[in-house]
Formats: C-alpha cells, structure tokens, sequence
C-alpha cells in the first residue's frame, strides 16, 4: 500500500546580511507554503549561527528548523523552492524514523 503522509523534518540556512525583515520574510514564505501543503509541527528559529565553513564567501547563516507532516511528494516540492529562492545558503529536508 502506498505511503499517504509522511513526517518530515526541514533545516534551512539564511543570508544573515539580509537583515531582520528579509529574514522574517522568508520564514514567513517557507512557513505558509508547509501550512498549505501540508500539517506544520514546529518552528524552531535557531538565530544567526556561525557556519562551519564560509559558503559563497558568507561565514554567519540564519538557522530554522521546521517539522511537519505532509504527502511523500510535497519534500521534492520545498527543495526546489530552496533551490530557487535567493538568500537560501543551504537546506535539507529528511524523513522522520516512526
């Protein structure tokens, strides 16, 4: 039998030069396209980080952490609007274990 809905897990990193409203933007953007598509669990704003490694020569990303359950289609959906949004450094959405 096919999987109907899943639970996922979603980490993006953000520009932290864009500044507060930008940033709040495209929470706000990433949020509302996991509530339309889908059951928000969590949202957790880990705040601007410093980066491992510098990234397109950036040293400091803004860090969200969001859950939530949706059909096993909607992932590949939300990675290619990260990939396509500009001020996203980089993003990674995983399935949870049940």
């Amino acid at each position: 039998m096919a999987k109907v809905s899943g639970k996922y897990e979603s980490l993006f990193i953000i520009d932290a030069s864009l500044g507060d409203d930008a940033i709040a933007a495209l929470v706000s953007k990433f949020r509302t396209l996991v509530e339309q598509n889908g059951t928000l669990g969590e949202v957790n704003e880990w705040g601007k980080r410093r980066l491992a490694y510098p990234i397109d020569h950036k040293t400091e990303g803004y860090y969200v952490l969001m859950t939530f359950t949706s059909a096993p289609s909607f992932p590949a959906e939300l990675t290619r609007n990260y990939n396509i949004t500009d001020g996203i450094i980089r993003s990674m959405v995983v399935e949870q274990a049940e």
